[in-house]
């Protein structure tokens, strides 16, 4: 059987031609939001690709490199997959309201929603509560909308208009809705119980593993059932995430057993994650080394600690952030059916 022939490669003139509406969209859409942020009072910095550590969740998975000195001494270092930990350092060191168009690099990534390199736009406000940024996403949504001329957005099947009121929902709500089963009924601030989630998720048809944590069925069923009905008819907030999800948020304060985390959905389709942010290093650490041991568990590699950035915690005021993949954001405002569609450059080979 003769396979199928390579596709052109992006560079070759009749690919770009077709492409070009798209990337010139993207920077409509970037220059808009450029503008919306500095109105807003915002600084834009660009932070340091090289960080001694790419972040200390299980399940991201970043690019290594190693850096030589003029000693010729050599030192492990990543390509950071966020800008979040130097922005709060500079958060730390006194700036109130900053953005960044970063490039961020995840391994094992690769996809129509996914890129091993891509775009995130992130920002963040001190002494501001984290729903401030649930109205930050929505004029996010509006400005890209605006720019490309489309508020009826779609992905594969699902449709959202855009500018219209985004809906809020809690987690416990939405598994609740969506997928019949009461999380609530199965953690605390303190312990999450993983047979007793596990057995819901049973009873809904949802294929669990012996060796699966609370997590590990925390996200199965919300990547299966919950995931795919957010967004639609209209953008959606996914907030109050269980505290045993909170990566970098701190609980609520009049309910500890969540989070001040949030995600923003279109279509059914992830497009940011927030956090009110948490400010007790020690809390923090303690959440590393839990993540670095199930990494460790399951992969059989841990990533290093950012020593610098817990020591920044201290001095961090109160604030907010956000990251929103962008290429994902211009796909969505553009009508395209898959990432490389609006990367300038996208990596070759299968995707």
């Amino acid at each position: 059987m003769t396979p199928p022939p390579a596709p052109s490669p992006w560079w070759r003139p009749h690919v770009h031609a077709d492409r070009r509406p798209l990337l010139i969209a993207r920077q409509r859409i970037k220059a808009a939001l450029r503008a919306w942020f500095e109105a807003q009072g915002f600084v834009e910095v660009d932070t340091g690709c090289l960080q001694v550590s790419p972040g200390n969740e299980a399940h991201l998975h970043a690019f290594e490199t190693t850096l030589v000195g003029t000693d010729l001494a050599r030192r492990r270092l990543y390509l950071h997959t966020s800008p979040e930990f130097a922005m709060k350092k500079l958060i730390a060191a006194g700036e109130a309201r900053i953005f960044s168009f970063a490039p961020v690099f995840r391994n094992r990534e690769r996809g129509a929603l996914h890129a091993p390199e891509f775009t995130m736009l992130e920002w963040y406000r001190a002494d501001a509560p984290y729903a401030a940024l649930w109205e930050d996403c929505a004029e996010v949504l509006r400005i890209a909308a605006r720019e490309t001329g489309r508020r009826d957005w779609a992905w594969r099947g699902r449709s959202c208009a855009i500018g219209a009121d985004v809906t809020r929902t809690s987690v416990d709500d939405a598994f609740a809705s969506h997928a019949g089963i009461g999380l609530a009924e199965t953690y605390g601030a303190e312990l999450a119980d993983r047979d007793a989630l596990a057995q819901r998720a049973a009873a809904r048809d949802i294929r669990t593993a012996p060796d699966d944590t609370w997590s590990d069925i925390f996200s199965r069923v919300l990547t299966e059932r919950i995931e795919p009905r957010l967004g639609t008819p209209r953008p959606e907030v996914l907030h109050s995430y269980p505290v045993h999800e909170a990566a970098l948020a701190q609980p609520l304060r009049d309910a500890p057993h969540h989070a001040e985390r949030f995600e923003l959905y279109v279509a059914g389709v992830e497009l940011a994650n927030g956090f009110g942010e948490l400010t007790d290093a020690a809390e923090q650490r303690r959440r590393f080394e839990l993540e670095m041991a199930e990494k460790h568990r399951v992969y059989g590699e841990r990533y290093p600690v950012d020593e610098d950035f817990l020591a920044a915690l201290a001095h961090m005021p109160p604030a907010s952030g956000c990251a929103l993949g962008f290429d994902r954001l211009a796909m969505l405002a553009t009508g395209a059916t898959h990432i490389d569609q609006v990367l300038w450059t996208p990596l070759p080979g299968p995707g």
